[in-house]
């Protein structure tokens, strides 16, 4: 390891979704000779199947390259390749906690998006030294000087010192290198305040256990130091550190202003917290380091095993899978037909796709989802103040003197033709729009405040949909707002089903019922007897479907005779069918929970 502070630089790359982050990190371990050319592949950092499957990247990746510079000097540079989706935002929080500079990737085709926006605001307010670059120069549509013009005017960046690069072919990266060593400044160096490290990130590995990502602040960390979590207390021992290149190698020590992993006797994923600070007990620490704002959950779903038998293994995987992600959170919860589950908390519907999926593919546990809800403010008339976000647990409407949904505030960025058609848009998930910017001739900025709750289910697609594809979106909270909130309930032969409510806008109840009630009609078997569906607010019927009985013909053994045997023969069966619904059970199968929940009506 290098052991020369000034020698270190520790930076990020941060752009909207499918700028060219990862090309231009794949080009950068290419240039430096991290990656042998026989192991080498595209995306070379993406490692989850997801994330190649999908072309986004889900987590940040931490590599470090040596580098000699044009001076003749051999520089440690760690880079960290960050998420491009408004989901991920915490993700790029993090890394940015762990760096003093980034890189700023801009389509020179698609220009200045919403997340180019956000990203940078949040760099600026980490103190971060931006490099802009101008990147996919050699596309057939890029405009270098109108994507300039957009940075400097929406972004307030001075495009003087701007490189122009192409991720794909290689050209103008090495500038890029020689912009990080010369503008990045390198880790402060501190007066003596004992050892301390941050952890950014975590793994569970199933033979060494929790592996935590760290950037040692001050000190040294090394085998066989004893250490101990500020925020959790947890001692424990660290039996290997080392960095990443881009596979993890084992090295003698992790020196002041470097990143790497540690891999200490840590069994248990709760005695780890991203953001915590860890010293050693021969230099301790007496000050933890600032670390980052705790994420909060912003939307919420059950999350139940399909198979009863699987709760505990499902269990185990959330525990595993809430340490290298800690904007998932979750709480045990249980339904009368689901049976015993968890109720969980994600950032957005894409990080609620991607949790779920990697529940199935890396834990392989067959799961069930309910439909998503956010966080209700109810305030009761005793004066007391409920947090719901589970219909579940709504009071009695009696006991209600108005409820409170969240709001969020959102950046869309368009082409001007697109103005009509995304006002209609808003308009129907009853939004207000506050403020135009016109960006340039051909695009605008769209500044909007409208409920969560609207942007769950079916949002983003809407809004490619409109656009033509050309619509980006960032959203951030912005408080709450009284709302005529209602919870929609679904009965089965008159029985509610907790898994089906849900919480909806007055205005949309009936429609919203009417979708259900129609789905259930078309995805519930036909049983013994006639089931009807109901969608009902406040014991009141607002739709309603029958799935109708089977019927076996009890005459087919008559040929002839007296009209009154078949008579006597279809009344007995109509007794019995009235019998059979007073005690029958109806039995729902698993394609009509995944219609309903997962919103396909």
């Amino acid at each position: 390891m290098n052991g020369n502070i000034a020698s270190i630089r520790n930076f990020c790359i941060i752009a909207h979704i499918d700028h060219g982050k990862s090309t231009l990190a794949d080009r950068m371990l290419q240039l430096t000779n991290s990656v042998a050319d026989r192991e080498f592949r595209d995306q070379v950092l993406d490692s989850m199947d997801l994330e190649r499957e999908r072309g986004i990247t889900i987590k940040s990746h931490p590599v470090a390259m040596n580098y000699v510079a044009e001076d003749g000097k051999t520089y440690l540079l760690n880079l960290i390749d960050t998420p491009g989706h408004v989901d991920f935002g915490y993700e790029v929080s993090r890394s940015m906690a762990a760096c003093e500079g980034a890189i700023l990737v801009i389509d020179a085709a698609q220009g200045v998006e919403a997340q180019t926006v956000a990203n940078t605001h949040l760099a600026v307010l980490n103190n971060l030294t931006l490099i802009p670059v101008v990147n996919k120069i050699d596309l057939p549509g890029a405009d270098v000087e109108r994507t300039m013009r957009q940075v400097e005017e929406i972004l307030a960046i001075s495009m003087d010192d701007a490189l122009l690069v192409s991720a794909k072919t290689g050209e103008g990266v090495a500038a890029v290198l020689e912009a990080v060593v010369k503008r990045i400044r390198p880790p402060a160096e501190t007066a003596d305040v004992g050892t301390r490290a941050l952890i950014f990130d975590s793994v569970y590995d199933t033979y060494r256990g929790v592996v935590a990502y760290v950037r040692v602040k001050d000190g040294r960390l090394q085998k066989k130091d004893r250490i101990r979590m500020l925020a959790t207390n947890c001692a424990s021992e660290v039996k290997e550190v080392g960095v990443f290149r881009p596979e993890p190698e084992e090295t003698t020590s992790l020196e002041s202003g470097e990143v790497g992993y540690m891999v200490a006797t840590i069994r248990k994923p709760s005695d780890l917290s991203i953001g915590d600070t860890v010293t050693t007990v021969d230099h301790p620490a007496r000050e933890a380091l600032p670390g980052f704002q705790i994420v909060r959950p912003m939307v919420f779903s059950g999350v139940y095993p399909v198979s009863s038998e699987d709760y505990e293994k499902l269990k185990h995987s959330m525990d595993k899978l809430s340490l290298n992600d800690s904007a998932f959170s979750y709480q045990a919860e249980s339904s009368t037909i689901l049976g015993f589950g968890f109720r969980c908390g994600f950032l957005g519907l894409l990080h609620m796709e991607i949790v779920q999926e990697r529940l199935r593919r890396e834990f392989d546990v067959d799961i069930i989802n309910t439909y998503p809800s956010v966080i209700y403010r109810i305030h009761m008339k005793d004066g007391t103040v409920s947090m719901i976000d589970n219909p579940a647990f709504m009071p009695e409407l009696t006991r209600i003197e108005r409820i409170e949904e969240p709001m969020i505030k959102a950046s869309m960025l368009c082409n001007n033709e697109n103005i009509g058609d995304i006002m209609k848009l808003l308009l129907d998930k009853r939004g207000i729009l506050e403020r135009t910017d016109s960006l340039d001739t051909k695009r605008v900025m769209l500044s909007s405040r409208l409920p969560l709750n609207e942007i769950l289910v079916e949002f983003h697609d809407q809004l490619k949909s409109v656009s033509h594809g050309y619509a980006s979106m960032d959203y951030e909270h912005s408080g709450y707002e009284t709302s005529d909130v209602v919870k929609l309930d679904i009965l089965l032969n008159e029985e509610p089903v907790d898994a089906f409510s849900c919480m909806v806008h007055r205005s949309k109840a009936a429609s919203r019922g009417r979708q259900m009630c129609k789905v259930l009609k078309d995805v519930i078997p036909p049983h013994m007897f006639s089931i009807p569906v109901q969608a009902a607010i406040n014991r009141s019927i607002i739709a309603r479907e029958t799935i109708r009985a089977l019927r076996k013909d009890v005459t087919a053994k008559c040929y002839g005779g007296d009209v009154t045997r078949k008579r006597k023969l279809l009344e007995r069966q109509k007794a019995g069918k009235k019998r059979m619904k007073q005690v029958g059970k109806v039995n729902v199968p698993q394609k009509a929970f995944m219609s309903i929940l997962t919103g396909n009506y």
